[in-house]
């Protein structure tokens, strides 16, 4: 299994980024697909998450500002992260979980700064 993530960089606060995650070696439609982020010294965070149905769920600091959305036909999911502040800074991960089975990317660095 392998997901690879793209789109991180630099961004002012008030600005877009969109995250994508490319996944492979897997059945991409059985999977729920989420992203998480973490900062050093802290724990990884769950940030949003899309069920296999297509149920979205997102943590509270980034309701009304982040969307999840994933393409079967293209075995990627997104992130759109709009409105970004400095907090949002950090590494972001994708994650493909079914069931036990659990899998990683190697993250993608976004940082908000003016």
């Amino acid at each position: 299994v392998r997901l690879v993530e793209s789109g991180g960089g630099l961004v002012q606060p008030g600005g877009s980024l969109r995250l994508s995650c490319a996944a492979s070696g897997l059945t991409f439609s059985i999977h729920a697909m989420g992203w998480y982020r973490q900062t050093p010294g802290k724990q990884r965070e769950l940030v949003a998450r899309i069920s296999s149905g297509g149920t979205e769920n997102y943590a509270d600091f980034v309701k009304g500002r982040f969307t999840i959305s994933r393409d079967s036909a293209k075995n990627t999911v997104y992130l759109q992260m709009n409105s970004l502040k400095p907090e949002d800074t950090a590494v972001y991960y994708c994650n493909a979980n079914r069931v036990v089975a659990n899998f990683w990317g190697q993250g993608t660095q976004v940082t908000v700064s003016s």
